[in-house]
């Protein structure tokens, strides 16, 4: 049972950070969810913004989303620096963390640990449109939706860029295209895989199910493999609570969901998400997928939610703190 504080986090309902842009930081590039800048001693700078993005575009903004990811971020890479090193160098803000600026490896590292998604990559979409063969895997018939894999598998994507599609990708597609070394390879999979069960076994401790999470790694100028981006958030990982999950199973319902599928739900129900216009999402859901992002963050890391104060604005805090870094 969540214990947040819903009146306090109205108080700050207002405060949405829709983007962070400041003209006087060089190397300006805007994802879908980060505004990052490089610096020119190495360091990138990401500043993680509300916006609510799915199907290849933003949805909407959502109130604490950029504050909860990079706190849950910041929480799971100390929880997995002993299994990889990260880019991680210093949180001067609670949207903004500073890393090691590395060379991202092309392909998006997907582990899945279940028959799950909503998404056009995802196994589950794949798999009632009739496909048993997938990413290089093969997957028996008789799977229901959302049933747990007999053992995660990885399920690797070519890096998009803005407004284009992922497209899946096998081992040997990866190889055969240069996309990585065998080593690379080795190495990134056997990682993933490692952090996938370190983040299953972190999230059972809080009643929750890990069902799947995409990783993103880098090289730094030294060679070392090092994560990127953010680890374990409700963006990148798709996260169940755990006790109602059998019975939901049973009932061939969906299993209750701490991460932004219940937007991207109500919007595929709705159009194709990556063709059609989207409707505007109702206020009353976006305000419900914020407490649950703020649950989210209280359930996966143990630590309170400290919502933003009512003043000053939190872009204006932002660009406070983004002012540290002029000339560095």
């Amino acid at each position: 049972m969540s214990t947040i504080d819903e009146a306090r986090l109205a108080a700050s309902a207002h405060q949405v950070l829709r983007e962070a842009i400041d003209p006087r930081l060089p190397g300006l590039y805007r994802g879908k969810v980060r505004d990052n800048y490089d610096l020119p001693d190495g360091r990138r700078i990401l500043v993680t913004s509300d916006r609510l993005s799915a199907f290849d575009r933003v949805l909407c903004c959502v109130p604490f989303k950029g504050q909860v990811l990079n706190g849950v971020a910041r929480w799971a890479f100390e929880q997995t620096a002993d299994l990889c090193p990260n880019h991680v160098l210093d949180y001067p803000d609670p949207n903004i963390v500073v890393g090691r600026r590395l060379q991202i490896l092309p392909v998006e590292i997907v582990v899945r640990g279940y028959l799950a998604g909503t998404t056009s990559t995802s196994i589950l979409t794949q798999y009632r449109a009739g496909r048993r063969q997938m990413y290089g895997h093969s997957l028996p018939d008789g799977l229901v939706p959302n049933q747990a894999l007999a053992a995660p598998i990885i399920t690797p994507t070519s890096k998009a860029a803005d407004g284009a599609h992922d497209e899946p990708l096998t081992e040997d597609e990866i190889l055969a295209r240069g996309l990585l070394s065998p080593d690379q390879w080795r190495q990134v999979s056997q990682t993933a895989l490692a952090l996938f069960a370190r983040g299953q076994a972190l999230a059972a401790e809080r009643g929750l199910i890990l069902a799947d999470t995409k990783y993103e790694f880098g090289v730094d100028a030294e060679g070392t493999l090092r994560l990127a981006d953010e680890i374990h958030t409700p963006d990148s990982s798709r996260y169940w609570r755990a006790d109602s999950y059998a019975q939901r199973l049973a009932a061939g319902e969906a299993p209750d969901s701490f991460d932004k599928d219940v937007i991207r739900a109500w919007v595929a129900e709705r159009c194709d998400p990556y063709a059609d216009e989207v409707p505007e999402i109702p206020p009353e859901l976006i305000w419900k997928t914020a407490l649950t992002y703020v649950e989210a963050h209280e359930r996966i890391t143990g630590r309170p939610f400290d919502p933003p104060q009512p003043a000053p604005p939190v872009a204006e805090r932002v660009l406070a703190a983004l002012a540290g870094f002029h000339g560095g």
